[in-house]
């Protein structure tokens, strides 16, 4: 991987523990609103079908599966949470023992865990195909340009034939990119950048993939100033860059000051892609 000792994907795998629980939930304060707006934007009852006529049950491969927060919202937010034939299985993937752990205990009806595989997309076995839909959900920020290729041959190669794959990603706009990139520029100079929506939409049109891309905007509110701390640590993944040290620093307090509204809420908005993938 390109970039310093201590880059992007290695101190992302850091921050998925026990010890940094209480800046992932105050991240989750926050974020998990990022959830909601993606099982509210699609039809997932229609996308997600019962499988009578097919093949039972439905299998999907959840990508960096985190704290399993969309299978969640899902459940939440649309109708899948009353599904009454047949469940959903997913196979979890994350390089994480942590997150695996997290994201199963997290699962609700009809979704149930199966398989785990703890390694990056890239590493998934050869053997784990055949599925009718995989999705990785903010999942794919921390690959470098080399890894996402391979990460990319490795999901087409997972899709059952009459599958397809599902992928939300923040575009260069999104306060996730802009904010990790004047982050780098300022304590970490030659850090492997957050990969885009952009860059992710080339690597599969290169592949060959047939994609359908839409948009999908909305804005983070933040009232309380210790959400605030642990949702930008979390962004960054530096627990030792406190909120004001963000805002005395010439480029990220201008940052945070332009999106500061005149009742002292933080405003950030998220330009997201959502990325509908056939082999």
């Amino acid at each position: 991987m390109s970039g310093e000792a201590g880059d992007t994907r290695d101190r992302s795998l850091a921050h998925w523990s026990e010890v940094g629980r209480a800046e992932m939930d105050a991240f989750y304060q926050v974020a998990t609103l990022d959830y909601r707006e993606l099982a509210l934007a699609c039809d997932w009852d229609t996308l997600l079908p019962e499988r009578e006529a097919k093949r039972s049950p439905l299998r999907i491969l959840d990508v960096a599966c985190g704290s399993g927060k969309f299978p969640a919202a899902l459940c939440a937010h649309t109708g899948l949470g009353s599904r009454e034939n047949g469940p959903i299985v997913l196979d979890l993937l994350d390089p994480s023992s942590f997150s695996l752990s997290e994201a199963r205990a997290s699962l609700a009806s009809p979704f149930i865990a199966d398989r785990e595989f703890e390694c990056t997309l890239q590493d998934l076995p050869a053997t784990a195909t055949d599925y009718d839909v995989i999705w990785a959900v903010h999942a794919l920020y921390a690959l470098s340009e080399a890894e996402l290729e391979q990460g990319v041959t490795a999901f087409l190669r997972a899709i059952a034939p009459d599958g397809f794959g599902f992928i939300a990603h923040a575009t260069k706009s999104a306060h996730y990119l802009a904010f990790y990139e004047a982050y780098l520029g300022r304590y970490k100079p030659g850090g492997t950048p957050y990969a885009s929506a952009e860059s992710v939409v080339s690597a599969f049109r290169a592949a060959g993939a047939q994609l359908e891309v839409r948009p999908l905007s909305y804005e983070q509110v933040i009232e309380d100033d210790a959400v605030l701390e642990g949702f930008l640590q979390r962004c960054l993944f530096d627990s030792e860059l406190s909120l004001a040290a963000m805002q005395q620093d010439e480029l990220l307090g201008a940052y945070l000051a332009a999106r500061r509204d005149e009742d002292g809420r933080s405003r950030f908005r998220q330009d997201v892609s959502m990325i509908f993938i056939r082999r």
